[in-house]
């Protein structure tokens, strides 16, 4: 197999620059040959069936989180989302990074140390929808930390499976995602979006009923009785600080993507190291914990699966919609492509997914279309989030928006039909009934990270992960079961030995 493999991508790079110069082969000819070649080229197009797919729930790990709860235009659904985060500590940087070994000068009247303030502040970012509406959000502490080693899907709530204390901590909040209350510096300082602030400074009691002032003399107390609490993320948030959830609780007309979450605990300390005037020194100073892609993140969406359903019902075309709605389902006419063609090379196969341009000017203002497309085979979808691959242009492929065409292409999954292809002749008699999924691959909405990398002055940028995408996006694809427009098509090239 590997051997085939090498050779199948050794004739794709040849045949890169014919498979790619424009966005369909139809042109180039049945067949393209000549007397003194090793080889002919041969190319053809057939038809690819597609239907909209339901999903229920998908992998609420993400890049991002998400918070609020707006109108779909399309369904007339209300989509909420919640979010739970937890907050990281460095390894080996505790005692640099948080509470000084100097004296702390904010105590209280029987001398122990106290927090003057602690504040959770939420940072946006990306945003759908009024960026003026009302909102309202309650903030619950967590009872317990969300495990790692556990996939955790868009339909997982931590109130209904224990993890929110119900004697903990809980603070209400109203905002916007813009705040008029700023004044223009501030404002523009966060780019027009506003900063969500908890002012965490009531009596906190902790899990052992131990009361203390505010939630910041609590992280302080315990960093002074137990640092080593503090040493990593892990120790951190089994024995302090489990996390926090962010649930939606009122309001309507927007959905916010969170930048970061952020605590800060303020005090006062006097550093005891001597200036030209033989003076002690009085700071005030403060410490942070932060919401990171290290730490568990989950985003819990509520939508209207029967609205979803009657959509995906729809025949006339396929769709694109996310959070946790509808993916398209491609069937791949693999036996067609080979027959007559089983010792042939299929050195490309290019198909295009034209997106149509209809929606109503709602629709338009409140639903982008997804940038980016995942097309991975139907019975791996789970195995390739749970297991955090990258596309490895092999049996999973990316393709980007194309604004000019609007569409997307996939320029050459030549490799795919083949392994595919290779699996069933090797599976047996009852391979197609065993694998009813072996030929049909899935359309995903998908967000991606890079990593760059620098060497001789040179820089690269790789994929390191890919995520579903949580965001509020739809789009309608060309296809379906009674499309009235011109068929999905697969253009193939062929090198046939002569």
């Amino acid at each position: 197999m590997m051997r085939k493999l090498l050779l199948i991508g050794i004739v794709s790079a040849m045949m890169a620059t014919i498979s790619s110069c424009d966005e369909d082969t139809v042109g180039i000819g049945k067949t393209l040959t000549s007397n003194v070649d090793l080889f002919s080229i041969e190319t053809d197009t057939f038809d690819v069936a597609t239907r909209s797919m339901i999903v229920d729930a998908v992998q609420a790990q993400n890049i991002h989180t998400y918070l609020g709860r707006i109108k779909d235009p399309e369904t007339s659904a209300y989509i909420t989302a919640d979010y739970t985060t937890q907050f990281t500590i460095l390894e080996n940087d505790a005692d640099s990074i948080f509470f000084p070994e100097d004296q702390i000068l904010s105590l209280d009247e029987h001398g122990n140390v106290v927090a003057d303030s602690c504040v959770i502040s939420i940072h946006l970012s990306n945003f759908t929808g009024d960026s003026l509406a009302a909102m309202k959000m309650t903030m619950y502490e967590l009872a317990k930390p969300i495990e790692e080693g556990r996939n955790y899907l868009s339909n997982f709530d931590p109130e209904e499976e224990g993890y929110v204390r119900t004697d903990g901590l809980k603070y209400d909040v109203m905002y916007s995602v813009t705040n008029m209350q700023q004044n223009d510096s501030t404002r523009k300082a966060n780019e027009g979006r506003n900063v969500i602030k908890f002012v965490l400074n009531k009596p906190y009691k902790d899990k052992n009923n131990k009361e203390y002032s505010n939630y910041g003399t609590y992280l302080m107390r315990t960093y002074y009785d137990h640092p080593e609490y503090f040493k990593n993320s892990q120790s951190f948030i089994k024995n302090v600080c489990p996390g926090f959830y962010f649930k939606t609780t009122d309001g309507v007309g927007v959905m916010s993507e969170i930048a970061t979450t952020r605590m800060t605990v303020y005090y006062k300390y006097m550093d005891d190291e001597e200036d030209d005037d033989d003076d002690e020194n009085e700071y005030y100073d403060m410490s942070f914990f932060y919401s990171t892609e290290e730490v568990m993140q989950t985003t819990h969406i509520t939508n209207n699966e029967e609205l979803i359903s009657e959509m995906a019902k729809e025949t006339g075309w396929t769709y694109l919609k996310t959070p946790a709605g509808i993916f398209t389902e491609v069937t791949l006419p693999i036996d067609e492509i080979k027959l007559h063609h089983e010792n042939d090379t299929i050195s490309s196969a290019k198909v295009i997914f034209h997106k149509m341009n209809d929606k109503t000017e709602l629709a338009e203002k409140l639903l982008k279309d997804p940038t980016t497309l995942l097309m991975v085979p139907k019975d791996s979808v789970t195995t390739f989030f749970e297991k955090h691959q990258v596309p490895d242009n092999v049996t999973t492929y990316l393709a980007t928006l194309n604004t000019a065409y609007n569409s997307y292409t996939f320029n050459n999954i030549s490799t795919l039909i083949n392994v595919l292809y290779d699996f069933k002749q090797g599976g047996g008699a009852n391979y197609t009934t065993e694998h009813p999924d072996w030929n049909k691959v899935v359309l995903i909405p998908v967000q991606t990270s890079t990593t760059s990398t620098t060497s001789y002055s040179t820089t690269t940028s790789s994929i390191s992960a890919v995520h579903h995408e949580m965001s509020i996006t739809s789009s309608r694809l060309v296809g379906g079961s009674e499309n009235i427009h011109d068929p999905v098509r697969i253009s193939i090239i062929y090198n046939k030995n002569k």
